[in-house]
């Protein structure tokens, strides 16, 4: 699952195109490749709620408004903090690629009147208190990790791959996700993180998805910190797809002007 992608981290398209003659072929690494390889449009922006919920039942409420831009090498994500007071003007940009390089991510605090670059072991840290590291928001590639087709299964009526995805570094801070990748679509429908020992960590379960210009597009998301009892919903709205988000909105510079 493309974490938006994942998301935001994590929004994801997917789409058949392209994949109705192998299905009966299907294996792990073709079921996550067809997952990581669907059209989204070249360009998507819209309003994003995130709430974080304790396992007392308390709610936090932050607004953010997010852009995506993407051509045949690069997925550029952009988000900006709009409220409350106290993140205001914080901003994340993290940068995808196709070839399998490592993103390239960095973070805007106008506290500190600055924009970090997130070290590669920065990326375990968890995402401005969510349940999100900052390596979930971006776009792990396919070839980074073994793939396994473990059985097909139906949940809440929808019929699914489920694939188990071993990393190939021996340090990576999953020992192991298995996701369930909808037949009908290749959306990811859920997908449940395990830690270094090898316990259930997290899920993430997408709650609401529509197409949105002829792409499958994520709307809820729901990521649930089960060792914690903590858990950030995603509300994605006002979505527009292919509005000509320029280049220059990807930029250093961009982050501390906001939205």
């Amino acid at each position: 699952m493309k974490t938006i992608q994942m998301l935001f981290a994590a929004i994801i398209f997917f789409s058949l195109a392209g994949f109705t003659t192998v299905n009966a072929q299907m294996d792990g690494q073709k079921i996550m490749e067809a997952v990581y390889n669907n059209p989204s449009g070249d360009d998507v922006q819209g309003e994003l709620k995130m709430i974080l919920r304790n396992k007392q039942g308390d709610e936090r409420v932050r607004q953010l408004k997010q852009f995506i831009k993407v051509d045949a090498q690069t997925e550029k994500k952009i988000m900006f903090f709009l409220s409350p007071a106290d993140v205001k003007g914080t901003s994340f940009m993290s940068w995808s690629y196709v070839d399998g390089r490592d993103d390239d991510q960095w973070i805007y605090l106008p506290a500190l009147k600055r924009t970090k670059r997130i070290s590669s072991d920065s990326k375990a840290d968890y995402f401005m208190g969510s349940d999100f590291t900052y390596d979930d928001l971006g776009d792990r590639h396919p070839s980074e990790d073994h793939h396994l087709l473990l059985r097909e299964e139906t949940v809440d009526k929808h019929a699914c791959y489920v694939v188990e995805s071993k990393p190939k570094e021996a340090d990576y801070m999953y020992s192991k996700t298995i996701t369930w990748v909808m037949k009908d679509n290749f959306l990811g429908l859920k997908r449940d993180f395990y830690d270094e020992k090898g316990n259930l960590l997290k899920t993430l379960t997408i709650t609401k998805f529509e197409k949105i210009n002829g792409f499958w597009t994520i709307l809820e998301t729901e990521m649930h910190n089960v060792q914690k009892s903590h858990t950030t919903k995603m509300i994605f709205s006002d979505v527009k797809i292919n509005q000509g988000v320029p280049e220059s909105k990807f930029t250093e510079r961009s982050m501390t002007l906001g939205q």
